[in-house]
């Protein structure tokens, strides 16, 4: 019985051995494949070119001009998603077992997460007295009723509708009548509020119809004012580029409208086809904060609302601190609704 135990002993410590062995050689060919001499640092040099591109895009997207199809405001639409080139190159420089490349993707990598990766934190934090929504609601929404009863379940203090049909306005109006006593539709936008609302008249973004408006709510912690817009679309085009100049022409004139607004305290709600990237926006974003920049969960994409790729649809804020920003649930809009919640009460 001895002599038997000793025998398999010694036979599985031979195989242990030589199993051991085995991965030692796995791991030393491997390590030779990479020391390869000075190939290791040949190869891969497309792969390193790209990655120091694709940081100095990130970079210097400022400089990129608009004159040409406005590619400077396509680039920054999107511009969180370069970071993709990041895991791509990432594994074509493993399997090319290019060292060069992997030293020079660090440079992008630092960039996006240093240009975007503060976003990808929860900001939101307690308090704030004051909840606010936006929604574009689309002009061919199958289901306006359920839309309405839906992004009413958020509970906003005020909520502001944008792409309203004069056929669809009514139901709306009855299907937030029970949640909102004050409303009114200027145009193709609306604000709803459980605040009484004064001063409320349409805002002039050089379009020629209704796209804008604003009112005055008076809250418990007093009065703000509430601008509510929908700039124009923008569009992709193969023989125009990013066909964004109707766009840009309203939001120089909506910068106008903020600068004079009377009330010290401003929120802006509405869908403004663009991001706060999009330097073409800068007449409103050089005025206003982010709401979702400076307390939001995630990035907060709103648009396309079956796969969001930028956030287009804004809550932005000046005179009032932002607690939180998030994105509501889906509804039978190709947009997706945003909320947020700020502090108007004084210290």
């Amino acid at each position: 019985m001895t002599q038997e135990y000793t025998a398999e002993s010694v036979e599985t410590g031979a195989d242990a051995e030589h199993q051991r062995a085995g991965a030692g050689a796995r791991v030393r060919n491997v390590l030779s494949r990479w020391r390869g001499g000075r190939n290791v640092w040949r190869r891969g040099i497309v792969l390193a070119v790209l990655a120091v591109l694709a940081a100095l895009l990130m970079i210097l997207h400022a400089q990129i001009p608009n004159r040409i199809g406005n590619l400077g405001s396509l680039t920054e639409t999107f511009l969180p998603w370069l970071g993709l080139v990041i895991p791509v190159i990432l594994v074509l420089a493993l399997l090319r077992r290019s060292a060069t490349a992997l030293i020079a993707l660090l440079l992008p990598a630092v960039v996006w997460v240093n240009l975007f990766g503060g976003l990808l934190a929860d900001k939101s934090g307690g308090g704030g007295d004051f909840t606010v929504a936006t929604h574009n609601v689309n002009a061919e929404n199958p289901d306006p009723a359920g839309t309405a009863r839906e992004v009413a379940e958020a509970g906003a203090d005020v909520l502001a509708l944008e792409e309203l049909t004069e056929t669809d306005v009514p139901t709306y109006e009855k299907a937030l009548a029970g949640t909102y006593k004050y409303h009114s539709v200027q145009g193709t936008v609306g604000l709803w509020s459980k605040y009484p609302m004064s001063g409320t008249r349409p805002v002039d973004i050089r379009l020629g119809w209704v796209r804008a408006m604003r009112s005055t709510i008076t809250t418990p912690e007093g009065q703000v004012g509430v601008i509510v817009a929908h700039l124009p679309s923008v569009r992709v085009k193969l023989h125009a580029g990013f066909t964004a100049n109707q766009r840009d022409n309203s939001a120089d004139a909506l910068g106008v409208a903020i600068s004079r607004e009377p009330v010290g305290r401003v929120i802006l709600l509405g869908d403004l086809n663009g991001t706060m990237n999009d330097r073409s926006l800068n007449a409103v974003t050089s005025q206003m904060r982010s709401t979702q920049g400076a307390a939001g969960d995630g990035y907060g994409f709103s648009w396309p609302a079956s796969f969001p790729m930028a956030r287009i649809d804004q809550i932005m804020v000046k005179g009032i601190e932002p607690t939180a920003s998030w994105t509501l649930p889906r509804t039978d809009s190709d947009h997706l609704p945003v909320a947020a919640r700020v502090e108007l009460r004084a210290d």
